[in-house]
């Protein structure tokens, strides 16, 4: 018999590289998306059956459901019966949680305990994978890597509704005695990355460059480093977690940290566009030295820093040792940098 999985924010980067890797391993694939005017599976156009497919003609069921309403949650865990759930649903922008606090705290710390709190009223063997975040970490400390012992410091309503769901997924194993486990991901990109994400953001505003639809682009802060890797992996990280012999907790990180402006610098370079950065803070730009493209050309200033992309409160350094999953999980990352880049101008 097919195991069965659901995904929560199936319709997300995750979710939809997620959905694609359970398929080929032989799973029956559910998901769920919030009820919306406007169509946003186009994430998902590798599983559709037919190219004029709807919802309904999804390899993966598609179902209505929200994480910040319980009885929806219940109704689709009654419904479905599955093996495993994947909770990738969340508000997932650190900037916009400054702006809408109440609604990150409903669905990324409660979100998750409604999940958990029906997985515990089933009494059937569920696992459950709560995807965590690197952000928890608040990149303040000194240390030169995060694992799963380091302390806990979130700088942003995201991170710390993100905490809150950390914690009550380690509760809820150890009181209850589920299979709960939190994968604690660093920075995972690809094509299919939101484009108010600062690596999609820079991809298109480069390639809005070379097409000459536009002059700059502007950005917050260039100095935060960032352990930066490729979703395709990350998801194969939850995949393991939640059939490795023993619920736990999990750092996935590719353990190379590079800055803002140091993917800004390897992006123009795969673009052909040699920059130099230039000035400190707000009066920081990039200024191009050399270019093979026509309407790029030399001495122009083709990245502006904007106070109004700024945090409230940064994080500075977030690099992590991922030993324990290499060495428990086998798992490796096969994308670095440079092929990250490379995948998001491509695909």
């Amino acid at each position: 018999m097919k195991k069965k999985a659901l995904i929560t924010g199936v319709n997300g980067q995750d979710g939809s590289y997620l959905a694609e890797l359970l398929t080929e391993k032989g799973y029956e694939v559910h998901g769920t998306k919030r009820r919306s005017s406007t169509i946003s599976t186009q994430r998902l156009s590798n599983l559709k059956r037919r190219e004029s497919a709807t919802d309904l003609d999804y390899i993966v069921k598609l179902h209505h459901a929200d994480v910040t309403d319980s009885s929806s949650i219940n109704r689709l865990i009654d419904l479905i019966e599955p093996d495993e759930i994947y909770n990738l649903a969340a508000q997932s922008h650190v900037a916009v949680s400054f702006e809408e606090p109440e609604y990150t705290a409903n669905s990324d710390a409660l979100g998750c305990l409604r999940i958990l709190e029906s997985i515990r009223r089933t009494g059937q063997p569920i696992k459950f994978y709560q995807a965590s975040t690197s952000e928890l970490f608040g990149g303040q400390q000194s240390e030169p890597y995060y694992n799963e012992d380091s302390i806990i410091n979130p700088r942003s309503p995201y991170a710390a509704a993100k905490a809150y769901a950390y914690y009550v997924t380690r509760q809820y194993r150890e009181a209850y005695d589920l299979f709960a486990s939190n994968g604690i991901l660093f920075n995972h990109e690809s094509s299919r990355r939101g484009d108010n994400f600062v690596s999609k953001k820079i991809v298109n505003g480069i390639k809005g460059l070379v097409a000459g639809e536009n002059k700059y682009i502007a950005l917050g802060n260039l100095n935060p480093k960032r352990d930066w890797g490729h979703a395709r992996d990350y998801v194969d990280s939850m995949w393991r977690i939640l059939n490795h012999t023993e619920a736990s907790d999990w750092v996935v990180a590719t353990g190379q940290s590079y800055s803002v402006r140091e993917f800004c610098i390897k992006a123009f370079q795969f673009a052909g566009i040699k920059i130099r950065c230039v000035g400190e803070g707000l009066n920081e730009r990039a200024i191009v030295e050399a270019s093979s493209v026509r309407n790029v050309s030399s001495g122009a200033e083709v990245i502006k820093v904007d106070k109004r992309f700024f945090r409230p409160l940064e994080v500075d350094v977030l690099r992590g040792d991922a030993s324990k999953a290499k060495a428990l999980l086998g798992w490796s990352p096969n994308y670095d940098i440079d092929l990250l880049i490379e995948e998001m101008f491509d695909g």
